[in-house]
């Protein structure tokens, strides 16, 4: 019969309170792993139409809830695909589809992927000007493990640089989901900086989950500034425990940003 050391003891119940901790949050049922994420019509930077390399971002991160962005239906583009029923079952995550505008010979919008139950969804359009893109904010209602509901909202907001729309739309969501009586995840490709006028009006109903770190998202190969954004409201009910960017230049042009957020009360 093997026997053990004192010394080796200690070392193997270290090593496994050290695992433990380390898988701790991802266990918790109040815990939710998000991801948002730019799929560039699923083309990648190559070109080369993978999606199984979109989906092994996505499978890496252990993302629990998923914002995507530039999602095609069955455009000619994205060679006819479903984009957002193609990851779901990539993932093994729930699909949902919000489409934006007609495109292509199909459509163009967000898309979530979720690993919870989904009690309903919606789909807000949001003001845009005469010859810009439509614009969205996709949303559903989620159960948590726990048992709590939460709302999470994915969009993309208008990209011209010196359009005044994202206000507009910022103006929109703050409307639709600042108050919202479930607490509130939104999350997505925002088009803007930290210190703009658009994300500055954002900030007075959303806490960035990224507030207490510094990371740039974007481009994915040299990233030079950030557009891509986790948030929550209200501020009392979410503790971050941690956010980051996921860089890989050959996915997508841009990082998709994960963010680990505990819900504290409801």
């Amino acid at each position: 019969m093997r026997t053990f050391t004192t010394t080796t003891l200690i070392s193997i119940f270290l090593l496994v309170c050290l695992l433990g901790n380390a898988q701790e949050y991802g266990q918790k049922a109040n815990t939710v792993r998000v991801l948002t994420f730019n799929l560039l019509h699923g083309a990648t930077t190559k070109g080369d139409f993978d999606l199984d390399k979109l989906a092994a971002v996505i499978k890496d991160a252990d993302a629990d809830i998923v914002a995507m962005q530039e999602v095609d239906y069955k455009t000619t583009r994205a060679k006819g695909y479903d984009l957002a029923t193609e990851l779901g079952w990539r993932t093994k995550m729930a699909p949902i589809f919000g489409i934006a505008m007609p495109f292509n010979g199909g459509a163009y919008g967000d898309g979530i992927l979720c690993k919870m139950p989904i009690l309903e969804s919606k789909n807000l359009a949001l003001p845009h000007s005469a010859n810009s893109e439509p614009r969205t904010a996709l949303s559903v209602l989620i159960q948590l493990n726990s048992g709590d509901t939460i709302r999470f909202v994915a969009t993309h907001l208008e990209h011209s640089k010196n359009s005044t729309d994202r206000i507009d739309q910022i103006n929109t969501i703050n409307a639709e989901f600042a108050n919202d009586r479930f607490p509130t995840i939104l999350a997505g490709d925002l088009n803007d900086t930290p210190e703009s006028k658009a994300i500055s009006t954002l900030k007075e109903y959303w806490k960035d989950s990224s507030a207490a770190t510094s990371f740039l998202t974007f481009p994915s190969h040299a990233p030079n500034r950030k557009i891509d954004y986790i948030t929550y409201s209200p501020a009392k009910s979410w503790e971050v425990i941690e956010s980051r960017a996921i860089c890989d230049s050959i996915a997508s042009d841009h990082c998709a940003v994960l963010s680990v957020l505990r819900l504290t009360e409801n």
